[in-house]
């Protein structure tokens, strides 16, 4: 990076002024009302709308929140604000977020009136609260996005996308006010022939499936969406049909493109997913020595031993090293610095697996108390779990990492 030059002169890690404000603000927000409700609603899974529909009368749940968050030059605000509202709570946290994943598949594919059209449809108003929902992943086409076999046909008679298919752990998936599926408008193409849809709402032929009942981030909806003859405006194809026309012809050519649509959306937001887990991480590593400092046995606390006192050294070390993987990953894609060593997959796997090892340690530091429902950190450990998996597992990360060092099309 010796030839890479900062947005701003000199080099700081300070955050500013608004940046710590927003920093404390969400951070009240997640101890005052998230935290609070997350064994219950992770008890229930079930979305819960009561604390999203409270995020929205503050205004954290909105497009001008996470519009602004998002185009925040130094790239910061984003993750700073995914690490507060998580370290309250992760499935309460993934409800509220969720619906930006879609939004930024419309911002990365659209057109600025797609964008206008239907972004605040995602969200809705406080008074009448909704969701969006990015649909990628199928059956039979997790990791390997460029195999989805959901079908997209162009009905030049009436102007219309019909698309067939099935998707599957789609995040708000049926309950989504505005879906928004990535399928295939040519197969042979496989990844390069793909193309991202607006499905608007109350459009026929667009269902939930089965719900799923997860292992963590339980207050969070995932299911199944089915597509069956679902036609849609031609102006539902995000970014067009003259630009999707060119894309395909270039691919036919042979010619290099900028990537699959999915692909396109993963790149942007895994340094937001390193920066969930982060605040996961740091709820276990801040429960755990609070634990460390007041839990006495033979006398003393369990903190003036070693075996204990430095497991708590590592999982601080290892949240803040992951802490600065996501920020160097969020600063480079805001000031469109291309990931050339893979820097954004570091980030969301180094942060993952870190999420995944402390709040494993912090259990071992509550010992039997750590294994029960009694205490937050079980539910932090099963919550983690997921950062190893979606939004690209943690193999797929070390692929991307590998070819981009190497510049070997390692298989």
């Amino acid at each position: 990076m010796e030839d890479q030059q900062p947005a701003t002169s000199g080099f700081t890690l300070a955050l500013n002024d608004d940046q710590t404000q927003i920093q404390k603000w969400v951070h009240d927000f997640a101890a005052d009302v998230v935290r609070p409700a997350a064994a219950e609603w992770d008890e229930r899974e079930e979305t819960p709308w009561p604390i999203i529909t409270e995020a929205a009368k503050i205004g954290l749940y909105s497009l001008e929140f996470f519009g602004q968050a998002w185009f925040d030059p130094t790239g910061l605000q984003v993750p700073v604000i995914m690490e507060e509202l998580f370290w309250g709570d992760a499935g309460i946290g993934l409800s509220i977020v969720g619906t930006t994943l879609a939004a930024v598949s419309l911002l990365a594919t659209g057109t600025p009136e797609q964008l206008g059209e239907w972004a605040p449809q995602m969200f809705g108003t406080p008074d009448d609260v909704k969701l969006g929902a990015l649909c990628v992943s199928e059956p039979n086409a997790g990791s390997d996005v460029s195999s989805l076999r959901t079908r997209a046909v162009y009905d030049e008679k009436t102007d219309e996308w019909v698309l067939n298919g099935t998707k599957t752990w789609a995040t708000n998936g049926g309950i989504a006010n505005v879906h928004v599926i990535v399928a295939s408008v040519d197969p042979e193409l496989k990844g390069r022939g793909q193309a991202s849809f607006v499905i608007p709402p109350g459009t026929k032929g667009l269902s939930q499936g089965q719900k799923f009942s997860k292992h963590g981030i339980r207050a969070s909806h995932t299911a199944e969406v089915v597509l069956d003859d679902c036609r849609v405006p031609g102006r539902c194809l995000l970014g067009g049909k003259d630009k999707l026309d060119q894309r395909l012809a270039r691919a036919r050519e042979g010619v290099s493109s900028r990537g699959q649509a999915a692909m396109m959306t993963f790149e942007t937001s895994r340094p937001a997913v390193g920066a969930q887990a982060v605040g996961v991480a740091r709820a276990a590593y801040e429960y755990a020595l609070d634990y460390a400092k007041t839990r006495e046995q033979f006398g003393r606390p369990i903190i003036t031993n070693q075996g204990v006192a430095f497991t708590i050294a590592d999982m601080r070390m290892r949240i803040d090293a992951a802490r600065l993987l996501v920020w160097r990953a969020a600063w480079m894609g805001r000031n469109g610095i291309p990931f050339t060593a893979g820097e954004g997959s570091m980030s969301k796997l180094f942060a993952g697996e870190t999420a995944v090892w402390v709040t494993q340690q912090a259990i071992q530091v509550l010992g039997g108390n750590g294994y029960t429902r009694e205490y937050p950190v079980s539910r932090w450990h099963r919550d983690a779990a997921i950062y190893t998996i979606f939004e690209g597992t943690s193999e797929i990360q070390r692929l991307v990492i590998s070819r981009a060092i190497s510049g070997v099309p390692i298989p």
